[in-house]
């Protein structure tokens, strides 16, 4: 891969994360300008799992067999661009849940199909991937900056200002590297497309247990995502969004120690303290120190690269060639659209129940999600077993480094 086309792929998936990371994290500090209850909150962000359920439908039976990746990856942007400004113009609650699930219909489909162009371009995915992907972790940071530095957390300018970066997002999609579609001329099914094939891997105890235990977890996740902006601008902290980017610098760092921790621990280790981290997390916010609440934010790292990465690397190494995909589509479905999905719904009757006339009971609502999370730990501690751990874990280093 040349230096021209890296830049032209790096520079995509910083605009695409950029577009994301400007609304995503506050979106709930400006809703609760507005007045929306918790289930509100909930519901608005559940759009995204809606949409994540309905995302491989649309990638696999459409994007991949009839256009090329690039023109639908900005025909997509532009039209959640319009989205965007039109759900900036609603205030009340049940319009803005349609309007933001149109959003999400539009944007979940991106996300698959800048991973797409990246890898048409690539010689060895394996290894210049990561170089890639790091920038778009770098303009989810960079909009949590702008957001926090210009203290609009609370206002409605994060929507409009993602709306113009989805704009100059799609418009520039048009101009990358042309990606032909990749499923042109074959016969895809339902099965295939939503991980159906992999269901036989559920017969595995140990695949058993990871697959619904990374559900399971994904519902206390969900309070993080959805909430953390909401209570720490309650609780006073200053730029609480450019602070929260803290979160993603840890998660660049842990990526590049991963290799490291995977030689020592292996993969339930690894899993284990993930789910370590996100109670540890709750816990920590709801004591409302200080430097707690900023451990809180960094453990973020952990919390992310330990579970969802090493997920996919397990999925990847258990799975074989033939059903590898759908594996990965398979655990995709039931995080990002299952448990996000009602993680989405629990964590906004909860927030609601714990609503107070100044803001919420914030002590008595982080401990929930932390029972949540170290319930799914001694499961998974009990039940999961790594079998062939030495094979497993070379195969992992080799492909991490």
């Amino acid at each position: 891969m040349d230096f021209k086309i890296r830049l032209q792929l790096s520079t995509m998936m910083f605009l695409q994360y950029f577009a994301w990371g400007a609304w995503y994290v506050t979106l709930g500090t400006y809703l609760a300008t507005l007045d929306f209850a918790g289930t509100d909150i909930g519901d608005a962000y559940s759009a995204a799992g809606w949409a994540a359920l309905v995302s491989p439908f649309f990638v696999g039976m459409v994007a991949d067999r009839f256009f090329a990746a690039q023109k639908v990856l900005g025909t997509l942007h532009l039209l959640a661009a319009g989205c965007l400004f039109w759900a900036s113009s609603i205030t009340e609650p049940n319009a803005f849940f349609y309007a933001l699930l149109l959003l999400m219909l539009c944007y979940m489909p991106t996300l698959a199909l800048v991973n797409a162009v990246s890898f048409h371009q690539m010689k060895d995915p394996g290894t210049e991937f990561p170089n890639v992907r790091v920038l778009g972790t770098i303009g989810w940071i960079a909009a949590g900056l702008l957001v926090g530095t210009m203290e609009i957390e609370t206002t409605v300018l994060p929507m409009q200002i993602a709306a113009f970066a989805s704009v100059l997002t799609g418009l520039y999609a048009f101009a990358l590297p042309h990606t032909p579609p990749r499923a042109a001329g074959q016969k895809v099914s339902v099965a295939d497309v939503l991980g159906l094939k992999a269901m036989r891997l559920l017969a595995d105890r140990s695949f058993a247990v990871f697959a619904f235990g990374s559900l399971l977890v994904s519902i206390p996740l969900a309070f993080y995502y959805n909430f953390a902006n909401l209570f720490l601008n309650e609780i006073g902290m200053q730029n609480a969004a450019g602070k929260m980017t803290f979160g993603q610098m840890s998660e660049i760092l842990f990526m590049v120690l991963m290799p490291f921790f995977f030689r020592r621990l292996g993969i339930k280790k690894m899993l284990l303290i993930a789910m370590a981290a996100w109670a540890l997390r709750y816990a920590l916010f709801s004591t409302g120190e200080a430097w707690m609440l900023y451990a809180g934010i960094l453990l973020h790292g952990i919390c992310f690269d330990f579970f969802f990465v090493t997920g996919q690397i397990y999925v990847d190494r258990r799975a074989g060639a033939e059903i590898r995909a759908s594996a990965q589509g398979l655990i995709a479905l039931l995080t990002y659209g299952i448990g996000a999905l009602i993680g989405a719904k629990v964590s906004g009757r909860i927030v609601e129940h714990f609503a107070t006339d100044g803001g919420h009971q914030w002590q008595q609502i982080w401990p929930l999600p932390a029972a949540m999370a170290a319930v799914v730990f001694v499961l998974f501690a009990l039940l999961f077993k790594e079998g062939r751990a030495r094979e497993e874990e070379d195969l992992i280093v080799s492909a991490t480094d």
